[in-house]
Formats: C-alpha cells, structure tokens, sequence
C-alpha cells in the first residue's frame, strides 16, 4: 500500500512535469493540488485548536481545583468540552490523516529520478542540492512564518518556542543537503499553508466577533 501510494505520487510528478514542460513547475502543480485535496482536514484541524485554546482557563482552573480527585477533574473536563462543543480528537484526527500523504511526497521527491532535464531557474538540478542555498532559506523563513501565524491565532506561541524558532532553523539546515526538488515541495506547501493560515484566521476571528455580538444582544 505505502509502496503504491509513493509510486502514484512519483507518476503524477512525471505526469505534471511533462504537462507543464519542467519538472519544478510539475512539482509545484502536485503540491498546490496536494494542499487544496487537505484543505477541509487542515482547517478542521486549526478551528479546533483555536477552541480548545479558549476553554483551556477553565481546564486549568478544574485542574487546580480537582488535582486530588481524577474522577472528578475528568467529568468536570468531559462536561467543559461539551458546553463548548469541542472535541480534543478533532485537532489530532486531521493531522494523522495529513501524515501519511506528507511522508509519501517526501519519499517519492527524496528518492526521485528525474528523466531527462531537472533544471528549474537558477537551480542546475532538482536531484542535487541548491548550490545558492536559496531554497533552504525560503523553506526556512517559510516554515517559520507558518509556525508563528498558526500559533498567533491560537495563542499558543509562548508555548512552542522551540517549534516556532528551532524548526525552521532544522529545515533549512537539512534542505542544504536534500534534493532541490524536496525543498521546492517544502517552500511550496508552507507557502500555501500560509496563505491557508491567512483566511483560516480571519475566518475564526469573524466567528468570535458575530458570538460576541450575539452574547451581548442577549445580555441587552
């Protein structure tokens, strides 16, 4: 099954390579096509850590106030999540599905063996590492920037320090050694990420302001 899903993945990079004239714009089509395909799991995945991040004050305060009574700290957690309507499975779900199809794009692009030309603008080679390490950088800058959107909205940023500062700084430094191709993949589905991030964020902070509006239409 993995073998397959790695060789599909493979075919279509030769299949969009071919179709746009280059393997690099081919790889960017697979990865654009890729994101838009996980785009209802990532979203899922973002608006769930943005609830839980809200309640988690009154999951400490039970915690605090239950911390010698387990029982009780896990009904009164179980009946937090309900009022809110928040399910902790929701934010990891997503995720383990993403997984695999991430991993399958990195093993296919790794080991890949581009067939004729494998140049792509400055770079000579999608096989050989950027010898400008202008990719790695990008993979880096973008990973970070990433990082640091989804952590803003969800407020979490004191929290992961070390993803937000030390992640990009190990993509970029591994991008230095692997094939250009895989780093394009990396700068590319960050970017979109990104761009995803942008509206994923705007998206929550409209439904907070239209709950907002409708608690204090209540309280009126």
């Amino acid at each position: 099954m993995w073998q397959a899903i790695v060789e599909f993945i493979r075919d279509a990079i030769v299949f969009f390579g071919g179709l746009a004239g280059n393997y690099g714009v081919g790889i960017i089509i697979l990865t654009v096509l890729v994101r838009l395909v996980l785009v209802p799991l990532t979203v899922s995945q973002n608006k769930s850590m943005a609830k839980m991040q809200k309640i988690n004050p009154e999951i400490e305060k039970i915690k605090e106030k239950y911390k010698d009574d387990p029982t009780k700290q896990n009904e009164e957690t179980m009946r937090i999540w309900k009022e809110h309507g928040v399910n902790p499975l929701a934010g990891c779900l997503p995720l383990l599905l993403q997984m695999p199809i991430i991993f399958a794009m990195f093993t296919a692009l790794r080991g890949f063996e581009f067939a004729g030309r494998a140049d792509f603008l400055w770079i000579p080679s999608l096989a050989s590492p950027d010898p400008l390490y202008i990719l790695p950088i990008l993979a880096g800058l973008s990973t970070f920037l990433q990082t640091k959107m989804s952590t803003a909205q969800t407020g979490g940023a004191g929290n992961q320090a070390i993803m937000m500062y030390g992640m990009p700084v190990f993509i970029a430094y591994i991008s230095t050694s692997f094939p250009a191709g895989l780093a394009l993949y990396w700068t590319v589905t960050n970017v979109f990420g990104v761009v995803q991030q942008h509206f994923v964020n705007i998206a929550i902070s409209n439904d907070d302001n239209a709950a907002a509006s409708s608690d204090g239409g209540r309280a009126g």
